[in-house]
């Protein structure tokens, strides 16, 4: 892999993984554009994938270090001790993991599904546009609610909403923001929550992607085109998440609505003309 690809695949992981935009869409859209699917680099393409994933997890735990410090130390509090009042930070830090429950099982209940009759251009165009109305629309909704106010309720609803991720062009962060708007958090805190629930969604990508990666071998030649993209996702995904929560402050969502819309009829213009 050239490793000016492995630079711009990087980026556009790093940034579309936290930004309300889709990254398994945009990284499809990304390769489809400029020709890079080969059918012959399955093993290629599998291994880069764990290393932007790693990349992008390194940056939510770099930005979000003392937060989950304190969930993981209070979550295991909990855990043994059992005590009461129960401590808001140990509670968060397992409803998280209840948010993160329906995805785990629509993903490996449907796994082969989703790679095979998922993902095409066509679908990512139409998604992008779809839950991009769905986000601005949400977002129209008052809310006030912070993080310290999120529930059982709260968590089921947000981890619902996060299986239909699986299907790329719907984005992770983007449906969760959502949901989190829909139910009265304010923008910093649908932000915050979104990025906090990737860290267990991203991991659990990393360790059965490299399962898989440790069965077949990494590929010959691959090592500098690994390090650009881990190097490149960490970097550009910490900016990521560092300009949304700056934004969505003092700003709304309509952005990101804004450039979702514009992409997705931009895709199937291009389809509509024969391109691809």
């Amino acid at each position: 892999m050239p490793l000016y690809q492995a630079f711009v695949l990087g980026l556009v992981q790093g940034l579309s993984e936290f930004l309300p935009i889709s990254s398994s869409g945009h990284l499809i859209l990304t390769r489809w554009l400029f020709g890079w699917d080969d059918p012959g680099e399955a093993s290629i393409e599998k291994a880069f994938d764990v290393a932007l994933h790693f990349g992008t997890l390194m940056a939510v735990l770099a930005y979000f270090r003392r937060d989950l410090g304190r969930y993981v130390r209070e979550g295991v509090r909990l855990l043994w001790r059992r005590e009461r009042p129960i401590d808001t930070d140990g509670r968060i830090a397992w409803l998280l993991v209840v948010a993160t429950i329906p995805a785990v099982i629509v993903g490996g209940l449907f796994e082969d599904a989703i790679d095979t009759r998922l993902g095409t251009p066509a679908i990512i165009a139409i998604s992008l546009i779809v839950f991009g109305l769905l986000l601005g629309w949400a977002d129209r909704r008052p809310g006030d609610r912070a993080v310290d106010d999120l529930g059982l309720r709260d968590a089921v609803i947000i981890g619902l909403a996060q299986t239909l991720a699986l299907n790329p062009g719907t984005s992770r962060s983007g449906i969760t923001m959502t949901a989190a708007r829909q139910i009265g958090f304010d923008r910093d805190a649908a932000a915050r929550v979104s990025f906090l629930l990737s860290v267990p969604v991203i991991a659990g990508a990393v360790v059965v992607k490299l399962g898989g990666l440790l069965v077949d071998g990494v590929p010959d030649g691959l090592g500098w085109a690994l390090v650009v993209g881990v190097t490149t996702s960490a970097v550009s995904g910490w900016c990521a998440v560092w300009g949304t929560l700056r934004l969505v402050r003092t700003r709304t969502f309509a952005p990101f609505v804004v450039y979702r819309v514009v992409v997705g009829v931009a895709v199937l213009l291009a389809l509509a003309a024969g391109f691809g």
